[in-house]
């Protein structure tokens, strides 16, 4: 019974339940903040979603696919004529712009025993959890650029681009797709804040801002300045008022008559 409510809990939070259209979702803002980054995009895996197409016995594979919105319509299928995934790679769609490359493969999710909520609060467990319940798209900055990498790779997204996301459910052993997701709704990563734009503590400043600091700056600069070459001539006036006074009295000394001594 306890299984059911947590499976039953998931469903909702992921909105995957029957009555909503079988779509990647973005991740719950309470399992992923900050989501989308600049180049991330945290999706729920899809649990539960393929469960009417799974058979006993059968091994089964899910590949995600990702293209920007952008694409045409007509670019956007997944598959061959004889049903079998394509293979586009990022570096081959120019990113998903000429359309869908697969950007990760994984097993299918536990619809029977998924991660447990209450393990979210569990900073020994909380990783494990996300690990499993979301997938970050565009989390590899480093494939594109090892020759050395076979596996699926999953760089990171373009900031300010709006992409798609479809999950596909793959026989293994067949090699052809059985199930097949809609295309996600657009997601858009976040763009690259000007910096005269950027928020700083304690709060925002403007260009405007920014420009009579510094204006301020540099007269405070100019008055301190100022005041030092003042108080430096002020001191050599001393100093040379002093050494004329030395040399005056020094010029009356000589010039007094010293006192004559009688002879005994």
């Amino acid at each position: 019974m306890c299984s059911r409510w947590v499976v039953l809990a998931f469903c909702c939070l992921g909105q995957l339940c029957a009555d909503q259209s079988l779509k990647p979702q973005i991740a719950a803002p309470q399992l992923a903040t900050n989501n989308p980054t600049l180049t991330t995009v945290a999706l729920e895996k899809p649990f539960c979603m393929f469960d009417s197409s799974l058979r006993p016995n059968k091994s089964y594979t899910i590949y995600l696919y990702a293209m920007k919105e952008s694409a045409s319509a007509i670019s956007s299928l997944v598959t061959d004529d004889s049903s079998k995934p394509l293979d586009s790679t990022f570096q081959q769609t120019s990113g998903g712009q000429l359309g869908p490359y697969k950007a990760a493969l994984f097993n299918v999710p536990s619809c029977a025993s998924p991660p447990k909520l209450a393990d979210v609060g569990d900073v020994n467990k909380v990783s494990d959890v996300l690990k499993q319940y979301l997938f970050r798209v565009g989390d590899d900055g480093t494939c594109l650029y090892d020759p050395n990498f076979l596996a699926v790779c999953n760089p990171p997204l373009a900031p300010d681009t709006t992409y798609r996301f479809k999950y596909v459910l793959l026989d293994s052993a067949e090699g052809i797709m059985k199930d097949q997701t809609l295309w996600s709704d657009p997601i858009k990563t976040r763009r690259v804040k000007h910096p005269l734009k950027i928020d700083t503590w304690p709060g925002r400043r403007s260009g405007d801002m920014i420009v009579i600091t510094s204006i301020l700056s540099v007269f405070v600069f100019l008055l301190l300045a100022g005041f030092l070459a003042s108080l430096s001539s002020a001191v050599r006036g001393s100093e040379d008022s002093s050494a004329e006074t030395r040399c005056v009295s020094q010029t009356i000394q000589q010039h007094e008559p010293r006192p004559q001594l009688n002879s005994a």
